[in-house]
């Protein structure tokens, strides 16, 4: 599954949080710190197992009555379940198609009805704050290590700093018993 592109507003902030770590005063690199923050948010989300900015994800579910587990969290809504076709046409299910749930992890949770036919899509909201300014100051501050160590050593592939993962490492989830439940594949 890809992530959605992060908001422009959180590659800003973040930006401007590498520049003033590293004391840049000119936007001559601006088009790196970018690539740079876009990059150190990727990886923080895929170290911790969670998304960090909301924003609009989509996952495809197998067709099965188990309860199937969204492939990120945490879910802060649960929006269109539809059946899409061969040629690409999107069908909402009915209510009556699929159940939903969010559970106390903030896992997003569909089980769908006997009967469904087709591939079904379901688009969902995740992401732990709504934007830079409200993540929280560890992860915030590890992705600014991380942007600040690429723009530092463009081309080098050198160790990252140790702290990032430090900060990062409190908000890791990991799943213990994979494969217990069903979950989303993506295509």
């Amino acid at each position: 599954m890809d992530a959605p592109p992060f908001p422009a507003a959180a590659i800003a902030d973040g930006c401007a949080g590498v520049k003033a770590y590293l004391r840049i005063e000119t936007s001559a690199d601006d088009a790196a710190l970018v690539q740079a923050v876009q990059t150190a948010l990727t990886l923080g989300e895929a170290f911790t197992g969670t998304a960090w900015i909301a924003r609009d994800w989509q996952a495809w579910l197998m067709r099965s009555p188990d309860w199937q587990r969204l492939p990120v969290a945490p879910v802060t809504a649960i929006g269109a379940i539809e059946t899409v076709d061969a040629d690409g046409v999107a069908t909402p299910l009915s209510v009556a198609g699929y159940a939903i749930d969010l559970d106390a992890r903030g896992e997003g949770w569909v089980r769908l009805a006997l009967g469904e036919v087709g591939r079904v899509r379901v688009t969902f909201t995740a992401g732990a704050a709504a934007g830079w300014a409200q993540l929280p100051s560890p992860l915030a501050q590890g992705a600014v290590l991380l942007a600040a160590h690429l723009i530092e050593g463009r081309g080098d592939g050198g160790t990252p700093p140790a702290a990032v993962a430090a900060f990062w490492r409190p908000w890791r989830r990991l799943q213990l018993m994979a494969g217990v439940r069903r979950s989303c594949w993506s295509s």
